[in-house]
């Protein structure tokens, strides 16, 4: 394998340090509907999805994280139209090749029909 070592990348106009892509990216991200059937609208570094169960999906990364300390930021829309939608990642069932992603809905787990995370942090 080759390896391409540059300070910084420029499309023409702007000029960023490689620093910004490699550490400030995500890493993953994945949108999908948890609804009848778990599916994946679109992703990056996402294999695949598991329905663990009502509002709790696990996502599957292509390429692991090289710990569990990396960060997870999810949004989800709510089925019913409610103020009270919450999604979340659930840190306690983090491993550094998938994480599971919570959402509820009047206090009570339930599906989402359109769920986003994204994920920072060093690939393994």
């Amino acid at each position: 394998m080759s390896t391409l070592n540059v300070a910084n990348i420029t499309d023409g106009t702007t000029t960023v340090a490689t620093g910004y892509v490699v550490n400030g990216s995500a890493k993953a991200w994945v949108n999908f509907n948890s609804i009848t059937t778990v599916s994946i609208r679109e992703s990056l570094n996402v294999t695949s999805l598991t329905d663990v169960g009502v509002g709790d999906t696990a996502v599957n990364l292509s390429n692991s994280m090289s710990s569990v300390n990396y960060s997870v930021l999810v949004t989800s829309e709510p089925t019913a139209n409610l103020a009270d939608n919450v999604c979340y990642d659930a840190f306690t069932v983090r491993v550094s090749s998938s994480f599971r992603v919570l959402s509820a809905e009047a206090n009570a787990l339930a599906d989402s029909q359109s769920t986003s995370a994204s994920v920072n942090g060093d690939l393994a």
